[in-house]
């Protein structure tokens, strides 16, 4: 134990470069954004009367063809959450839930007699206009993946599968015109309206960047773009009419809508709980009692077992000081840290001895006088749960004795 804590008081000359590189997320994690969410025009593909009996004027095919009506939506708010778990290679699944909303602005397009009422071929005409909100209540399975390139940001991508609610509060279409295939031209006032709501299954694709803050491991801000679609909906509307000829009309009217495609624009906050800490900065000056010391640190980047010139810059001073003091034996132990399996961290630990020896015959250190052991995940240098990358565990010691 006062070994471990002299190594830990000593100067830490990592491997690892003065920029911290960004660590895949391993274990769980939660995340939130928020943003501005755009509605694609939804076409209406269709529009039936059920009680036919009820419609007072008109021929029986007014109103089942819509001749391409598009209902138009201003840009709305988009709010998610969403907690995940990574698996250490980039990989991640998570749960999502989302809300959008969008405020239902107009009609236009069509050629139909109920729907030249609201837009007239295009053109604004007193009295005619539209209202009201779609709401979206969402919850998708996403599956990411983060491309840990060692950049400042880590980019990302997903897709996800779920279902959405969408649901029309106070939606209403209302105006004036006349429909020619009566009696005689009838000069009418339309509306319809709804509140009526349907579950639909929902896709949507992902697309974003993290920015790891470094003095809070675990958190990062991000920001992304997701697609969302849901497949075509039947939503029932009240469909009212008054005349001069025919008196009033209160049915119901079932409009079946194509895809609903949603392009929303995010900006969020996610936190991973299992994140290790930010690797020791390197001391450029070394102090005095460096010249005494007996023991060496010589890191190594996660899984590799390869030296950086950082790294070599360290044998060279041990090997140094075995030409200043006595040196009987040269003690050269491998570790890891605490990720992956016993068996493959043995083999690690001891590859990264066996380099380390090799430099240090090749600076001139007889090799008769080195031992090398590999101890894998045993004796950590800094005590973490399995499973956990710490940076100061992957290490070999020289010590000179």
């Amino acid at each position: 134990m006062k070994l471990r804590n002299a190594l830990l008081a000593a100067t830490v000359l990592a491997a690892a470069p003065v920029a911290a590189k960004a660590q895949a997320i391993s274990g769980l994690y939660i995340g939130a954004g928020a943003g501005v969410n755009f509605l694609q025009d939804e076409n209406v593909s269709s529009i039936s009367f059920p009680n036919r009996s009820d419609i007072v004027f008109g021929t029986p095919t007014v109103g089942n063809n819509t001749g391409g009506v598009n209902v138009k939506f201003d840009a709305g708010f988009v709010g998610l959450a969403s907690v995940g778990w990574g698996f250490g290679n980039g990989l991640r699944v998570e749960l999502e839930g989302a809300w959008r909303s969008n405020k239902l602005s107009g009609l236009s397009g069509g050629g139909n007699n109920f729907f030249n009422s609201f837009n007239n071929n295009n053109q604004n005409i007193p009295g005619t206009g539209a209202g009201g909100n779609e709401q979206k209540y969402s919850a998708f399975v996403n599956v990411l993946y983060d491309f840990d390139a060692g950049w400042p940001v880590v980019p990302y991508v997903g897709v996800g599968l779920g279902y959405t609610y969408a649901q029309y509060q106070n939606g209403h279409a209302y105006g004036n015109g006349f429909v020619p295939n009566v009696i005689g031209p009838s000069n009418f006032q339309t509306l319809f309206r709804t509140n009526n709501g349907q579950s639909a299954l929902g896709y949507q694709f992902i697309a974003g960047l993290a920015y790891p803050i470094a003095s809070v491991p675990g958190l990062s801000l991000t920001t992304e773009f997701r697609f969302m679609g849901i497949t075509g909906q039947t939503y029932q509307w009240q469909y009212y009419a008054t005349g001069p000829q025919r008196g009033g009309v209160n049915t119901r009217a079932n409009l079946t809508f194509n895809d609903d495609f949603n392009y929303s624009f995010l900006l969020g906050v996610r936190y991973a709980f299992n994140a290790a800490p930010p690797p020791a900065a390197a001391i450029v000056t070394p102090p005095p009692a460096r010249e005494a010391a007996r023991t060496y640190l010589v890191f190594f980047d996660w899984d590799r077992a390869d030296l950086t010139d950082r790294a070599r810059q360290v044998i060279a001073e041990a090997a140094q000081a075995t030409t200043r003091v006595q040196v009987t034996r040269i003690r050269v132990n491998g570790y890891t840290d605490l990720s992956g399996t016993a068996r493959y961290n043995m083999g690690l630990s001891i590859r990264r001895a066996q380099n380390v020896a090799n430099e240090l015959v090749r600076l001139g250190v007889p090799r008769s006088a080195i031992t090398v052991q590999g101890f894998g995940k045993t004796h950590p240098l800094v005590p973490t749960a399995d499973g956990v990358r710490e940076p100061q565990n992957r290490r070999v010691e020289i010590i000179l004795e």
